[in-house]
């Protein structure tokens, strides 16, 4: 490797532990992936994700590069891994010298992905939420619920969240999640669906391929977040909730390409849709009479930000 790697980059990866990756904490991850965009970075321009599917799941190649940086995550989905013990999605990720292409340093992907994941959702959500919102609804019990309880609690623009409500098909996995809630200064319970009707914020990080609750019920105050699935033909949220919502994306060429709940709804080309850098830089409409839905499928630059500033922390 050119340059100091992280340590144990060559023969040991860095292992997930909340609340961060590499000394690298989940607002420094967030402030990570705004520096990109309000440095000009594009996100309609970024390289393609490739998908291969392979008999345990399927195989994902996440090429990026932006400002002095560049690298590319490998990423494994194995759906099947969770009922033995291990973790569903798998990786590893290649920082690399932007003008030379020189490997600077390897890093865990999954551990990344539980990292960045949740810091897109809290850059979007900062913006997004009422700056009274108090009671955050989320769906799922898995390493991203945990990882987007820290990350948003440690945004300045959502510590105004006093309460949680857990839906999850397990309920001792959401209970062990209202539980690590209430660690973290919330009033954490299990709910159902139909808690929705009371949130402030929804968060909807499941591997559900059919609506999760009846957009109906979200009030017209609340953001709403699905960072679940990047198949466009699998969604957590309905076509009810598309239709009354303002619409946020990462950027509207992937999400035309993989964001089942805006396809699957019929809205892609037929209704405004911001992408993230234009509600970062302020020049989005967010209105204060019905909802703001954000849908996340994953990009590589958000990767490539986390990663270089893990890079930058281990060399201090």
């Amino acid at each position: 490797m050119s340059g100091p790697a992280l340590p144990g980059a060559a023969a040991e990866p860095l292992q997930y532990a909340v609340p961060g990756v590499g000394g690298v904490g989940p607002a420094d991850a967030v402030r990570s992936i705004e520096r990109v965009l309000l440095d000009g970075f594009d996100p309609e321009a970024a390289p393609a994700r490739s998908a291969v599917p392979v008999p345990a799941g399927e195989l994902l190649l996440m090429p990026a590069a932006a400002g002095p940086y560049a690298g590319v995550k490998i990423a494994g989905v194995a759906p099947a891994n969770p009922a033995l013990g291990l973790p569903r999605i798998t990786g590893s990720y290649l920082l690399l010298d932007g003008p030379t292409l020189q490997p600077l340093a390897l890093l865990d992907g999954a551990a990344l992905t539980a990292l960045r994941t949740p810091a897109v959702t809290a850059v979007a959500l900062a913006r997004l939420a009422a700056p009274e919102a108090e009671h955050l609804v989320v769906f799922g019990s898995g390493p991203q619920a945990y990882g987007h309880l820290d990350v948003l609690l440690a945004v300045p623009a959502l510590r105004s969240l006093r309460r949680l409500t857990v839906v999850a098909r397990d309920p001792g996995r959401a209970a062990a999640l209202a539980a690590y809630g209430r660690k973290l200064g919330l009033a954490g319970s299990v709910g159902a669906p139909e808690a929705v009707a009371g949130a402030d914020v929804v968060v909807c990080c499941t591997t559900a391929r059919m609506p999760l609750f009846d957009g109906a019920l979200v009030p017209a105050h609340a953001a709403v977040a699905a960072v679940g699935s990047h198949e466009p033909d699998a969604r957590e949220v309905d076509e009810v909730l598309v239709g009354r919502a303002e619409l946020y994306v990462e950027a509207r060429s992937v999400a035309a390409r993989e964001a089942g709940d805006l396809l699957l709804a019929g809205a892609l080309g037929r209704r405004q849709v911001w992408n993230l850098a234009e509600l970062v830089r302020g020049d989005a409409l967010v209105p204060d009479g019905r909802p703001r839905f954000f849908k996340s499928v994953g990009m590589a630059w958000e990767d490539l930000a986390v990663a270089a500033e893990v890079y930058r922390a281990s060399r201090v």
